[in-house]
């Protein structure tokens, strides 16, 4: 995907969305029943798995398939730039954006390294970078702009251009998923994304940014409290409309966090499970839940961040994450941690043999 042209209106723009939404369905009851009766039948006692159980029988519900498979796994990683950072609420300069993007492409990251593990491909993209960038090879370019502006003086992009941030993911998202990719997980790179994900979660949910702005890269208490009063002023001044997730966004949102946006409708659409990784892209998951509430089926919260207002987020979605590892990295680490435990609830489902099967009895002992 090269960079893209803008989205010619905002009628045609929110058609293309439209035509996404509708495309989303309900959870397949038929698989999920048969997935819970296979479950039932392995050789262990009912339950004994837990979590892995209830994991597979969603992932089943999600896929349209009795036994689904997960083994195709990717993440993308989206970064762009914040037009906010130069309200100081970053413990890091602009410029690390840019040069991250640098290190995912060169397998230097966290990220990378836990994907190599997972066996998992790492998809970067550049959805409005502001350093520019060469054509690093494996880089994709869907940039709507080189970074956004800064909404603490007025909305972060236009509503145009919060669309074409939304059709971007999607479109890239579907693209993957057709080319064989089984479940997605989310990942991003921003300076400043934490102040864009704490402004979207506080328009969402109504609660003061006190309540959900954190630390993000590592600010002291003192930038902390500077970081909510910037949020806290920014949602004053621009007045996001809580019910449409497009203004949310383009009042206070990043274009990386439109981009998995879509990308988590697209792949509702196309019946592929999100793994979510943390506060950033469950603030993403949050718009497009906003946008689709079917889309809250086809998500799965793979960890609780350390950064506060990530569990008062993931209970708005009404969520309950796999893992609760104090990590508060994004780049998508607990997403594709998430997506190794998928893989697991998947395999036992399909591998494991019946109690038929294996000559085992099934009937408990009585005394």
């Amino acid at each position: 995907m090269n960079d893209s042209t803008p989205i010619p209106s905002r009628r045609a723009g929110m058609e293309k969305l439209d035509r996404w939404i509708g495309a989303i369905g309900v959870l397949d009851a038929q698989a999920m029943e048969a997935a819970r009766r296979r479950q039932e039948q392995l050789t262990k006692p009912r339950g004994a798995l837990g979590r892995l159980e209830a994991l597979s029988i969603h992932l089943a519900g999600i896929t349209g398939q009795a036994r689904p498979s997960v083994a195709a796994k990717e993440v993308l990683v989206m970064a762009a730039d914040h037009g906010v950072a130069a309200e100081g609420v970053s413990a890091y300069p602009q410029s690390v954006t840019a040069q991250m993007v640098h290190n995912f492409l060169a397998g230097g990251a966290a990220i990378n390294v836990l994907a190599r593990q997972a066996r998992a491909r790492v998809v970067v993209i550049d959805m409005g970078v502001a350093t520019p960038m060469p054509d690093w090879p494996g880089l994709i370019r869907a940039a709507v702009a080189p970074g956004t502006a800064n909404f603490a003086h007025g909305p972060a992009m236009t509503r145009e251009q919060a669309l074409q941030a939304l059709l971007n993911g999607a479109e890239l998202a579907a693209a993957e998923i057709d080319r064989g990719v089984e479940i997605l997980g989310t990942g991003e790179m921003g300076i400043g994304n934490t102040t864009a994900a704490a402004a979207i979660a506080a328009a969402l949910t109504g609660r003061d940014p006190g309540e959900l702005v954190g630390p993000g890269t590592g600010l002291d208490a003192a930038g902390v409290a500077r970081k909510a009063d910037v949020v806290r002023g920014a949602l004053a001044l621009n007045r996001p409309d809580a019910g449409d997730a497009v203004d949310v966004l383009a009042k206070v949102g990043g274009f990386e966090i439109g981009g998995l946006a879509g990308a988590i409708l697209a792949a509702a659409a196309r019946r592929c499970p999100v793994m979510l990784d943390g506060y950033i892209a469950t603030a993403a998951a949050m718009l497009a839940v906003r946008l689709a509430p079917a889309v809250r089926d086809y998500v799965i919260a793979a960890h609780c961040s350390a950064e506060p207002g990530h569990a008062a987020m993931l209970a708005w979605l009404g969520l309950e994450p796999l893992l609760a590892l104090e990590m508060r990295l994004g780049e998508g680490t607990g997403a594709v941690l998430g997506m190794i435990l998928a893989e697991a609830a998947c395999r036992t489902l399909d591998e494991m043999a019946t109690f038929d099967e294996a000559g085992v009895d099934d009937r408990p002992a009585t005394h």
